[in-house]
Parts: C-alpha cells; structure tokens; sequence
C-alpha cells in the first residue's frame, strides 16, 4: 500500500497555514480547497432558485443534483435514498416526527446511553406519545456496548433500535453489520449515527443493511449540512415533514429543502478523493466508490499508526484514564479521549490552548455518556481527536504539552 503523503495533504487546506497543531477534528473537520471552491462557484455563478429552465437555474440543479448522486455512489446508495439537511440533530428529529405515526402504544424503541444526542433526544420523547423507550447501557469502566445486552431488550413489541458506528467520546466501533442482523431477526429497524466513524473509515448502505443512517458532512471534509440515508421503501413509508403537496420521497423528509450552495459544495468532497487517489496511485479505479475505499485505506493506516503513539503515551501514565480500546487497530477510531486524575478537563485543555494546540473538553452532547462514565465531576473529559491529515509533527507537540500537565 502506497502511503499517504501529507506534504500533499495538508497542501489541499488552506487552514494549516494558521500554525495550531488541531486536534478537534470530531468537532467539525478541517475543509479541503475543492470543497471551497464548489461552494463559492456556486455562489459566483448559480446562486438562483433551482428548478428553472433557464441556464443559471438550470447550471444551479445541475450542481446540486451531481453533488448528491456523487455522495450516494460514495456511500454505495440509491440517489433516491439520501437527503441533505442542515445537521445531524434535525435530520434524526425529523425522522423521528416521520415515523412517530407508525408506532403505537406500547411499541418499543431501543436507544444507548452512548450516542450523542442527535440520535438520542429525538428518539426519547417519543414517550410522550405513548411509545416505551428501553435503554442499552454501556460498560461504565471501558464505555463499550455490550451486544449482549441488546439481546436483553430486544422483545416483541420492539419496532426500532438506534445506535451509533462509533462514539464521539469512546471511539470504539461497533459492529453495525452484525448488530443489524440482530435487530432484523427481532423483526425491528435500525437507525445508525455514523458521525463518529465516516471521517475514518467508508461506510456501505447495502453492506451493512441498516435501515436509515445518517451523518455530518462537516466532519467528513464538506460544508456544514448533514446527509440521512434511508431504505426508499422506508422513505416512502415514513410520514411527511414537508409542504403538503410535495410528496416524492426523501422531500418529503426534507423541510424547506437542502441548503442549495452548501449541497452543492458537497460535491467537492469526491474531488478531493478524486485528487488524493490521482497522486498516490497510477491504475485508475474500477469505480468512485471503489477510489474512494482506497483512499479511505491510506487513511486509515495512518491515523492508527499516529493513534497509537498518542495511546501509547497516555497508557505508559499511571494518573490517566484512556476511554475505550487501548489500541488503535481497526477497532477503534482515532477519536481519542481521556481524563488525568485531580486535573479538571478544561484546565488542561487550557494548557495546551496555551501551546496553540486545539483540542475540545466537555460532554461533546453526548452526555449519558460521559455521565455513565462518572467523569463529569472532572468537567468530563479532553478529546484529543485525530484525522487523515494530523501530522507527526502535530502528535510530538501534544505530547510534548501534556508532559507539561502533571
């Protein structure tokens, strides 16, 4: 495998040239020079209402219907099947609102104390309307999810099971191929947050057979929206959200319609991949998908070799606590977060603020979470979070600033 060359790398994001070493990256990622320029393309030369015939109109649906058909192929979707909103939060209370009216008194819906809110919230007050909401809890030492407990749960009144790819705080993924067989031979749906794990790893719709996932296109190198996958015969099953009149699926889930200049930037998250595979590799892929996967590889790669040197150092401290695996080794995302004994979290994010290192602390909305881990006396936790275009250079000055934090 050709590795990833990061002169190239960071040469795509004009934001390197602050000189912070960034490691907020699950927060909202770092934005490549395509992506900039769809956005701004549009803005220059398409900003009208879509729809029309005539040639600005029309250059205006043009982009924001390539954007959505590339990031469907990415994904390995129908183009029907993914919509474009403003977050990950509103996509899922929409889809909430939508499938409400399927379920009755007494119909079941599954949720974790892992999940960030966005797959959370939504889902819970649906127990004003008479569904009964069950929890599946994470271990409180090691923050995993047992899938024996789901199994627990799982009965014949369940209709839904949400849970998350991987956490934004514990950072270990979770089997979502296998726990969607589960949950479908319990005769239940599955609803995924993905947010966590599209930055590092490509996930594939038909693959994993879930039923509707959704994540950030801002913290997978695009602009700020959000893209829901769903199953079209589920789409079309759930109840409108849109204008009356409107009734093609997945509009009708899409209130107001996707923001036009920011879906159409998104476009500008293939040509970064198309840029990234054209330098590193000489055989043109089979597919986009497939030139995806392979860049996705080289990502992959080195985000758990530089993981791992920032988890060797915090597992060799005796006053750290590492949440999840220990190790980055294809079962965890570089999303790393920890907690030094006697040190509130914002303190020590302040010392390495101090050493222009971003870094994020806190709960990060997924405070169940952190609650269950017992860690939000200390101001939860600090979240080291890596991504495809962190540097060696990046990783020796947090190390370097943490030696400071004893």
């Amino acid at each position: 495998m050709a590795e990833l060359d990061l002169n190239f790398i960071r040469a795509q994001f004009p934001q390197f040239e602050d000189g912070w070493a960034f490691f907020e990256s699950a927060g909202g990622s770092y934005l490549p020079r395509q992506v900039i320029t769809r956005v701004t393309d549009y803005m220059n030369t398409s900003f009208v209402q879509p729809a029309w015939d005539f040639e600005a109109s029309a250059r205006a649906s043009g982009r924001i219907a390539d954007a959505k058909a590339r990031l469907a192929h990415l994904i390995n979707a129908g183009e029907d099947e993914i919509l474009i909103g403003p977050s990950m939060t509103m996509n899922m209370y929409v889809l909430a609102q939508a499938l409400r009216p399927l379920f009755g008194p007494g119909d079941e819906v599954i949720v974790t104390n892992l999940d960030h809110e966005a797959n959370n919230g939504a889902w819970r007050r649906l127990a004003d309307h008479g569904v009964t909401v069950r929890e599946w809890q994470i271990d409180p030492e090691t923050g995993a999810l047992p899938a024996s407990a789901l199994d627990a749960l799982l009965g014949p009144r369940t209709r839904l099971v949400c849970f998350s790819h991987c956490s934004n705080v514990v950072g270990t993924i979770n089997d979502v191929k296998a726990l969607v067989a589960r949950i479908h031979a319990a005769g239940a749906l599955a609803c995924v947050d993905g947010v966590a794990y599209a930055p590092h790893r490509l996930p594939d719709m038909k693959d994993l057979d879930v039923d509707f996932y959704g994540f950030s296109l801002y913290k997978t190198f695009g602009p700020h929206a959000a893209l829901l996958y769903g199953k079209r015969h589920l789409l079309e099953a759930a109840r409108p959200q849109n204008h009356y009149f409107l009734t093609d699926a997945p509009y009708t889930l899409n209130p107001g319609g996707p923001n036009h200049e920011l879906t159409a930037g998104a476009a500008g998250i293939a040509d970064y991949l198309e840029a990234i595979d054209a330098h590193h590799f000489a055989t043109p892929a089979a597919s986009p998908r497939a030139q995806a996967q392979r860049c996705y590889d080289l990502f992959a790669a080195h985000e758990d070799r530089l993981a791992n040197r920032v988890l060797d150092y915090l597992g060799q401290r005796n006053d750290v606590r590492i949440i999840g695996e220990r190790r980055a080794d294809g079962t965890r995302a570089p999303t790393i977060s920890f907690a030094i004994h006697g040190r509130d979290a914002s303190e020590v994010a302040e010392v390495l603020r101090r050493a222009r290192i971003a870094v994020g602390h806190g709960d990060f909305y997924a405070k169940r979470c952190v609650e269950a881990l017992g860690l939000l006396p200390a101001g939860g936790v600090v979240r080291a979070s890596l991504a495809h275009y962190t540097n060696d250079a990046d990783v020796d000055r947090l190390i370097a600033a943490l030696e400071t934090v004893r």
